[in-house]
């Protein structure tokens, strides 16, 4: 089976602790606001539960005559509606399963939020690297520059090869310039994300470890996206919605007792009366049950037609980053081969320069064609992960 390569860049390493991806995830989990108020519906969506697995509170009437015209003085009445046999169990059920979609949507926004790390993450490191080169290609002209500055005093080259050097260091001290200035505004928009200081010191990875990956890489974990598992639990609750409109157009009944309080009379020996009673609703008005009803079917269609357009996306995306990553792994190997084949011919070059004279030009442009394929195999190993990043996303990769 053909295997995705992730092809590393060394650096030097630093006495100083670098922060892996992994390390921003867990900081990010913790710390960001709109993932915490995500949670927080979810937290909330769980006290819906009880609310509507609750009978309605019962109910207390008193009645006092001022100037009754019969024997009775004062009436108490208490009594409890109940909903159709089901119904509450049912709307317990419904309620379980959109909180439980809630939590779903959490781990939806969670997954997000790391690919979202991701996405400053590996343009940071990206950027780090790219100062690297350009510091040490600035070392390596200016080390040009005093060969040919000796070869122009000493009257065997021409002023040009020390012109043409210098355009090239001012060139790529300028490009230092603006990722030294690009830094700051990286690192502070990874710090918002992590909900930090904008000025928080944040210490990048000097290297990434190989990973070879399968092409069929999680394939089947796509089917496990909380997005999906979000949309299927709101359609089982419209499934049970529908359960829960039909009993809510059947009879409630409720049961109480009223007491009488009763004064001295012509025909009365002043006893009072205890009544029980029997109290049942009348659902004859049925429209808004059948549109209840109906609602709650449409609703279910809704849901699986989005659960299945949202399928589809996701697998047609896995198959496009699944393109995408093996064509950054053959451009990997394309870069990491010119690489040194132009190191050891600008070696072989620049030797035949030093003795000859001959060829600066060469060796500049060379020297060019080197720092252009090393920078766009740095470019390449940034997307790559960020690519690999989004994968994880849709195939719900936990951290």
């Amino acid at each position: 089976m053909r295997k995705i390569l992730i092809i590393p860049l060394l650096l030097i390493a630093f006495n100083v602790k670098a922060q892996s991806i992994n390390e921003f995830y867990t900081i990010a989990s913790e710390n960001n606001p709109e993932l915490k108020a995500k949670y927080k519906e979810f937290e909330a969506s769980l006290q819906k539960v009880t609310q509507v697995s609750a009978l309605p509170d019962p109910s207390l009437t008193m009645e006092y005559l001022v100037s009754p015209a019969s024997p009775e003085n004062m009436r108490l009445t208490l009594s409890q509606m109940f909903p159709w046999f089901g119904t509450l169990k049912a709307q317990k059920n419904a309620s379980t399963l959109l909180a439980e979609s809630k939590y779903q949507a959490f781990l939806n926004s969670k997954s997000q939020l790391f690919y979202q790390v991701a996405t400053v993450y590996y343009p940071l490191y990206e950027l780090n690297k790219m100062k690297n080169i350009e510091q040490e290609n600035i070392k390596i002209l200016e080390s040009y520059k005093n060969i040919a500055n000796a070869k122009f005093q000493n009257g065997t080259t021409g002023l040009v090869d020390v012109l043409r050097v210098d355009i090239m260091i001012k060139e790529s001290q300028t490009n230092l310039e603006i990722l030294n200035k690009q830094e700051p505004a990286l690192k502070s928009w990874l710090n918002s994300i992590l909900n930090r200081k904008y000025d928080e010191k944040i210490e990048m990875v000097q290297e990434l470890n190989v990973i070879e990956l399968p092409l069929g890489y999680r394939k089947e974990s796509i089917a496990t996206n909380p997005l999906l598992q979000e949309l299927e639990l709101k359609k089982r609750a419209s499934e049970v919605g529908i359960e829960i409109a039909r009993k809510q157009g059947l009879p409630n009944f409720g049961i109480g007792v009223e007491y009488v309080f009763m004064g001295s009379g012509m025909n009365n020996e002043g006893k009072d009366m205890i009544m029980p009673m029997l109290t049942v609703s009348l659902p004859i008005f049925r429209k808004k049950y059948n549109a209840a009803v109906s609602e709650a079917k449409l609703m279910q269609e809704s849901y699986s037609f989005q659960k299945e357009a949202s399928e589809n996306k996701l697998n047609g995306t896995y198959y496009k980053l699944v393109f995408e990553l093996e064509k950054e792994r053959d451009l990997l190997k394309l870069y990491e081969g010119q690489v040194t084949t132009l190191s050891k011919s600008l070696n072989l070059l620049f030797s035949y320069y030093s003795n000859s004279n001959k060829d600066f030009e060469e060796v500049l442009r060379m020297q060019q064609e080197l720092l252009k394929y090393q920078k766009m195999q740095l470019s390449s190993t940034s997307t790559f992960y960020i690519k690999l990043a989004e994968l994880d996303y849709l195939t719900a990769k936990q951290f």
